[in-house]
């Protein structure tokens, strides 16, 4: 086991924030004491799940706490948490070695992750807890995604939609080029149909941890490859430095032929051609914009099966207009972008582009 002199600095069992992603990674393990619900929300890059108490007795806990005063509340939590605690060291915990040092946290790291820690080193394992707990971690995340965007030189790869842009981040992380791909984080592909099938989004909170998580494993001598992302991905809202630090920086542009980019987004959208009443569903949201006529002749063209006449209107009428709109506001080098045309959109064509961007930068 790598040796942790950070942790020396700290009372036996105890580290403080701010913490790496390096330092995280030199533990065994992260255990968040938390309920299932809070951990759901977000957690601490590659923690597992361990409640000390589940939702259901944190609310007969609270409840105590409110009603009866802290004393009862403990009189009641305190056998709930020992069934819990001891139910993960015969379960989870069972054949861990000597030597397996854990971090635990809960909200404040205090009783939760205390209580879970103190059992953890009794037994003889080498475990540590979170002074401040997620709450403390949480306030690290969105205190560093303020300047932790300025260090890096973002590369913004551009194009209308259907060119390619994903699979270019994809082709380029394949090469080792640092890539920062908002779109698999956030999981979602950044337009009115961008919902991934079976995948919601994570919470607002985890999207950030993410981002803070992918950002600590970059080096700033070295490029950063993002899309030409809007301030939203889905329902998740780009930290605003990052934002700021994307829309200044020098932006390459693929140019692939309209036959090519139909055939990328019938690929890439098959799941709702699988589930026409879905699509239906979002083109009527388009309404608004578009008006009556031109919905019904989108609606018909999806009823009847005809999807290259469907994407081929929905790129003449509503995507390529709004990309021109919304690239040349708000992305300062899209003007004077660095074109790239894409002749092969395999995924091998994808990667021959990228191996070539990448030997630039070498």
């Amino acid at each position: 086991m790598t040796e942790l002199p950070f942790v020396r600095e700290r009372p036996a069992g105890l580290i403080a924030p701010p913490l790496t992603l390096a330092q995280l990674r030199g533990f065994d393990a992260i255990i968040d004491a938390r309920s299932p619900s809070e951990y759901a929300e977000d957690h601490l890059p590659g923690a597992i799940n361990c409640p000390t108490l589940d939702d259901e007795e944190r609310i007969v806990v609270g409840t105590a706490y409110k009603q009866q005063g802290a004393f009862e509340a403990k009189r009641i939590g305190a056998p709930m948490a020992a069934r819990n605690v001891a139910r993960h060291i015969s379960e989870s915990f069972a054949g861990k070695p000597r030597e397996w040092r854990p971090l635990t946290y809960c909200w404040r790291g205090g009783a939760r992750s205390g209580a879970l820690a103190y059992l953890l080193r009794q037994v003889g394992w080498d475990a540590f807890r979170l002074e401040g707990g997620y709450k403390a971690f949480r306030k690290q995340v969105v205190e560093e995604l303020d300047e932790m965007p300025v260090r890096f030189d973002f590369r913004v790869v551009c194009g209308a939609t259907g060119t390619g842009k994903s699979r270019l981040l994809e082709a380029l992380a394949g090469q080792g080029t640092q890539v920062l791909d908002l779109e698999v984080l956030a999981a979602h592909r950044g337009s009115l149909l961008g919902d991934l099938p079976d995948a919601p989004q994570p919470t607002q909170k985890a999207f950030e941890t993410a981002i803070w998580a992918a950002l600590s494993t970059f080096d700033a001598a070295r490029p950063v490859f993002v899309e030409s992302e809007s301030r939203k991905v889905g329902n998740l809202r780009v930290p605003e430095v990052l934002m700021e630090r994307m829309r200044a920086g020098r932006c390459l542009r693929l140019d692939t032929t309209r036959e090519g980019r139909i055939a990328l987004l019938l690929e890439d959208y098959v799941h709702l051609i699988e589930r026409p009443a879905v699509l239906l569903e979002k083109i009527d949201c388009l309404r608004p914009l578009h008006g009556a006529e031109r919905i019904e002749r989108w609606r018909t063209h999806a009823s009847e099966g005809r999807w290259k006449d469907l994407v081929a209107d929905l790129l003449d009428e509503h995507y390529d207009p709004a990309y021109r709109r919304s690239m040349y506001r708000n992305y300062q080098d899209a003007q004077t972008a660095t074109p790239v045309t894409v002749t092969d959109v395999s995924g091998e064509g994808f990667v021959r582009i990228a191996r070539e961007i990448s030997a630039k930068l070498a």
